[in-house]
């Protein structure tokens, strides 16, 4: 295991009826003025939105709404947050959603405080954070990001085309309240969209150095294939309760830091996907399975060993003696199986792109990962578009 430093500062409540349980009893300590953000308005229709709110009358909180939150957030759509955050002198926020919903809050929670130029200072690159955000909790409807369990946000800048994302400790929820029995309530779409977003994360944390036996490669193992066997019965059974909380917490354990401890990561996938976000506004989850089996043909002679790996603790493909080339192979061929097992898209069309979509100025935008077993250029990167379109 390579050296490294943990830190989760996120309380995490798990379990059916959790924020019938806690939210209110939590909220008391949290300020009088309370952001109650999120994003469509489905939680109305799900009675998410009533049940929050009886919570926060309990705790006798005022409390200022903000809807409408995309699944892409915007650095504009932040101003526009913190704006109002400042104005009602908000001592709390609280986010309910999913991972856009959450990681736009904990920009909101920067910008209310900072004054200086955020996206410069703590986006364009990472800064040094001298000052304490607005605090903030989770209210989790949706298992995609683990976003609530860590200090990463993830915005768009419409204005300079380019999205980013960074990790700030001093931004980890006070408390996240992971009820599984919320994300029932996402479509089908959604559901597997999220799952794939989950293996995805695990992925381009797998297949990084170091290579030689560690915990955390064991660790992602079991989770992927947790993923791919509970993602499998909640297709068969979307209310299947025990699929979709480990699915939920499959999320959280992706990206709650755990499994980067002692691993470089990759995450190119990602910020291909994030660029094409850009410019398409697809959805992450599918933009990211149109992306990883292009990508991993791209790659995988560079890390033939993890690949076959992949093969066989992940997919129970038999080694029977066969070259290592081949069978790291076969694992790219079961990710893209079952990519298609999911119905997810398969080409960039089918998620936005089309001809007057210019892919090589986006492969040009995207950042090249350090942690890549191969060193990418931008060029492969257009290379790899072009396939997949």
């Amino acid at each position: 295991m390579n050296n490294f430093i943990f830190e989760n500062a996120t309380k995490a409540y798990f379990g059916k009826g959790c924020v019938k349980e806690y939210l209110a009893c939590l909220m008391k300590h949290c300020g009088k003025n309370v952001m109650f953000a999120y994003g469509r308005d489905s939680i109305r229709d799900s009675g998410i939105y009533d049940e929050i709110m009886e919570c926060l009358a309990k705790a006798e909180k005022n409390i200022f709404t903000f809807a409408g939150i995309m699944e892409n957030p915007t650095y504009e759509k932040v101003l526009e947050g913190a704006e109002l955050a400042r104005e009602n002198r908000v001592d709390f926020i609280l986010a309910v959603g999913g991972g856009s919903v959450t990681d736009y809050c904990k920009a909101v929670s920067m910008a209310a405080v900072y004054e200086g130029d955020l996206w410069n200072d703590f986006f364009a690159r990472t800064g040094v954070m001298q000052f304490e955000p607005v605090p903030m909790g989770v209210v989790v409807t949706e298992g995609q990001t683990g976003s609530e369990m860590n200090g990463r946000a993830v915005i768009t800048n419409m204005a300079l085309k380019v999205r980013m994302g960074r990790d700030y400790p001093r931004c980890n929820p006070e408390f996240a309240l992971i009820d599984p029995a919320y994300s029932c309530n996402a479509s089908k779409r959604q559901m597997v969209s999220d799952g794939f977003h989950t293996l995805s994360h695990i992925m381009e944390i797998y297949f990084s150095k170091p290579d030689e036996d560690n915990v955390s490669d064991d660790i992602a193992e079991a989770l992927m294939k947790n993923v791919v066997q509970n993602l499998r019965a909640a297709i068969v059974n979307p209310q299947d309760y025990i699929a979709r909380s480990n699915l939920v917490w499959d999320a959280v354990m992706a990206q709650n830091r755990i499994l980067k401890l002692g691993k470089q990561t990759d995450f190119q996938c990602q910020q291909m996907e994030y660029q094409l976000a850009v410019y398409t506004d697809c959805n992450q989850g599918e933009g990211l399975a149109v992306l990883h089996p292009a990508y991993y043909r791209h790659i995988y002679k560079n890390g033939c060993d993890k690949f076959k790996r992949f093969a066989v603790n992940v997919w129970g493909i038999s080694d029977g003696g066969r070259p290592e080339e081949e069978m790291a192979c076969e694992g790219v061929e079961a990710l893209e199986a079952f990519i298609k097992e999911l119905g997810l898209p398969a080409t960039l069309r089918e998620i936005g792109a089309d001809e007057n979509t210019d892919l090589k100025q986006i492969a040009e935008s995207c950042i090249l990962s350090a942690g890549s077993y191969k060193k990418m250029t931008h060029r492969e990167i257009f290379e790899i578009f072009q396939e997949c379109y």
